[in-house]
């Protein structure tokens, strides 16, 4: 009966299993998931529907876009190019790219001195970035506010209104959680490995860059896309930090198309809000492959 249900489609296997086991038992047994996953596809799925169906209307108000797709225009896309909307993706992908490619360069180099070396202090160190991930960043952000202010009267580059003051900022914030994370991964490797690359000669630097760094490949990737994607949507550190319209990022400069709620344009905001989706949803999918295994493969040794 297994054999015969796995030959055939999902369709077929389903309507073939309810007639053989009743359509109560079957729905008291197995159809009550499908009522479920059904409902879940449809609550997440109409938020984005209905962004689009904003996106669409000429109205500029969310109210007016209660008719789904009720009106069709390109309207609000075509008004993007005369804003800075632009050049909010342009800093935006600059500061969310340079920001992953940093974590995942820091916290490998880290992950791999813990899982590699014995050090005095390094037990404590994983407690601590343990103890540091369990606070979000955001609630330092009167701290960082004030830090910025000191550091730009010496160094006037990495105070407020600095795109590489707020890499850094989100380079410290992220390096503990993905430290811990990478971690677990690391440990997952065979240190066999490690000690027939030193026989043949070669070095911990070597080791690490031609041989560790190809065989978590899956994690690098999961923590680079988790970097740039809690980045690129980041609202609250960004709109503390940079103080000109030519430095926002994304989150900050939608925000202020609807911040006067007077004159607030919702339509503009929901073109802008598609738009943005899209470079996180081609990096996640084209990083698909990865994130399963990169996520499971660490928890199973620590």
């Amino acid at each position: 009966m297994a054999t015969d249900i796995l030959t055939t489609s999902a369709p077929e296997a389903t309507a073939e299993l309810s007639q053989r086991m009743g359509f109560r038992r079957w729905a008291r047994e197995l159809g009550w998931r499908h009522l479920i996953g059904v409902i879940a596809v449809v609550y997440a799925g109409f938020p984005i529907v209905y962004v689009i169906s904003s996106s669409l209307s000429e109205k500029g108000t969310l109210t007016g876009s209660n008719a789904l797709f009720s009106q069709v225009s390109l309207a609000n896309y075509t008004q993007l190019g005369q804003t800075r909307f632009w050049e909010w993706v342009g800093n935006t992908v600059v500061i969310a790219s340079i920001t992953a490619i940093g974590t995942v360069l820091m916290g490998a180099a880290a992950a791999y001195a813990f899982s590699r070396f014995r050090f005095s202090g390094r037990r404590v160190g994983l407690t601590t970035l343990l103890i540091i991930q369990m606070f979000p960043q955001m609630l330092a952000f009167v701290a960082i506010f004030l830090l910025l202010i000191a550091l730009g009267n010496v160094i006037p580059g990495l105070g407020l209104n600095s795109r590489i003051a707020l890499i850094c900022i989100y380079l410290g914030g992220s390096l503990g959680v993905n430290t811990f994370l990478m971690y677990g991964f690391f440990n997952t490797i065979p240190r066999e490995l490690d000690e027939a690359a030193k026989i043949d000669g070669a070095t911990h630097t070597q080791i690490y860059w031609t041989i560790i760094l190809r065989l978590v490949a899956p994690i690098l990737a999961v923590v680079g896309l988790l970097s740039f994607i809690s980045t690129f949507g980041e609202f609250i550190i960004a709109r503390t930090v940079l103080q000109s319209e030519a430095n926002w990022t994304l989150a900050v400069g939608l925000y202020n198309w609807v911040s006067d709620l007077l004159e607030a344009n919702w339509g503009l905001f929901a073109a802008g809000a598609v738009i943005s989706a899209i470079p996180v949803l081609a990096l996640f999918l084209f990083l698909q492959k990865y994130i399963v295994g990169g996520l499971t493969a660490g928890s199973v040794k620590g």
